[in-house]
């Protein structure tokens, strides 16, 4: 294997050290904000190590055909490290930057869905509301013309007949009905 070689997969290593160290500074902070139970982190941890490892035995293919050699291991190294000492403080602070961005934009979303659907489905219904209640009120007043209108054709029978309804109650045949009908219901 000659330098250019070994050197190419020297660069990659470090490319893919970095790449793991920002993968894990982002999912350490996302993992921190959000709060996802034991049994999510612990399989997020997983996917993160296996896709770590995807990662680097991609790279080292593409570098020197797969070929494990120490300088491998010195790469990665010198990668994470580079980027813990020099990019890892900016790195969370744009992830919190941009979970807080993306939450931001969530409520406006939610608010703008409110004003944009929420508010005009709010309006229907009141008009809809205001036009039961309108005809409601109309068709009571039709009523009350209409009883109004119809009253001496009602009030007059009900005046002549009620002394014969009162008679008819009065009767022995129906006084007998009615207090059969009450000891049947205390039973």
């Amino acid at each position: 294997m000659n330098p250019a070689v070994q050197w190419i997969t020297l660069l990659y290593m470090i490319v893919a050290g970095l790449s793991m160290g920002l993968a894990f500074d982002g999912y350490r902070v996302v993992s921190l904000k959000l709060r996802f139970p034991g049994w999510l982190n612990a399989a997020l941890d997983l996917l993160y190590w296996l896709a770590s490892a995807l990662i680097v035995f991609r790279l080292l293919y593409a570098g020197n055909q797969g070929q494990l050699r120490f300088y491998a291991f010195v790469g990665l190294f010198l990668g994470v490290w580079a980027y813990f000492l020099f990019f890892s403080v900016t790195v969370q602070k744009f992830v919190v930057m941009l979970i807080q961005t993306v939450g931001w934009i969530w409520k406006l979303l939610v608010k703008l869905l409110g004003i944009l659907i929420g508010m005009p489905l709010l309006w229907l219904w009141k008009l809809a509301l205001g036009i039961v209640r309108l005809l409601g009120r109309i068709l009571v007043f039709m009523l009350k013309l209409l009883l109004w209108l119809t009253k001496p054709l009602w009030i007059f029978p009900v005046r002549w007949l009620s002394p014969v309804y009162r008679r008819l109650l009065s009767s022995a045949p129906i006084t007998k009905l009615t207090e059969f009908i009450a000891a049947k219901r205390k039973r």
